[in-house]
């Protein structure tokens, strides 16, 4: 399988608490529900044309805990993710849980890099890691991401947990796909394609 990030972000980069105010309110998080404002049809268009290549979605067990709770509640035939993900395979990297309380889950114990990559040889098309910035950030800077997947809201908020925060190699990137929505909305799509090239530095700028 394919292992694919996607995230939604805002402009500075956090990626607490999208969907609601207590969605994730950890850490004392008060600024939750930032992404619902910039929500339409193009952004359900397109996030549902990604929800459409997984055979499996990969969580920490911090995001896992919440979307076990919030998902198998909605119920609606109309909602145009929630059908697909509680069927979906659950994978959780957890050394605290013992079971999963969301079906169909499998519980992945012990170092995450090394059980995520052996579960990546199995057949399939992507593993997508939604949210779980913190898992999202480990697996990237070991090199198992493959796509890098990002809807970013037009919103500034100074707080809260961040992606990409953790040590890690310069990796680089190629934008391959770009969508602005009328909302404002970013949704980008990335390959990754290894190390970054980092210039030297001389001590004088030149733009040639």
């Amino acid at each position: 399988m394919k292992l694919v990030l996607t995230e939604f972000l805002t402009l500075d980069g956090v990626t607490q608490g999208p969907g609601a105010p207590d969605e994730d309110i950890s850490d004392g998080f008060t600024r939750g529900g930032w992404m619902v404002p910039y929500l339409d049809e193009v952004f359900v268009r397109r996030t549902s044309e990604w929800l459409d290549a997984a055979d499996g979605l990969l969580f920490g067990r911090r995001t896992y805990t919440a979307f076990a709770r919030d998902w198998p509640a909605v119920t609606d035939p109309r909602d145009p993710f929630a059908g697909r993900m509680n069927a979906l395979p659950k994978y959780v990297v957890s050394g605290t849980l013992a079971t999963g309380i969301w079906a169909p889950t499998t519980v992945l114990p012990g170092d995450p890099v090394a059980t995520v990559a052996d579960l990546l040889r199995r057949p399939g098309r992507e593993l997508q890691v939604h949210g779980s910035s913190r898992l999202g950030d480990t697996l990237l800077a070991a090199g198992l991401v493959e796509t890098v997947r990002l809807a970013v809201a037009p919103t500034v908020l100074r707080s809260g947990r961040r992606l990409l925060a953790g040590a890690g190699p310069a990796t680089a990137l190629r934008l391959t796909r770009h969508e602005a929505t009328d909302l404002g909305l970013l949704l980008l799509e990335y390959d990754v394609v290894g190390a970054a090239p980092l210039a030297e530095y001389d001590g004088v700028t030149q733009f040639l």
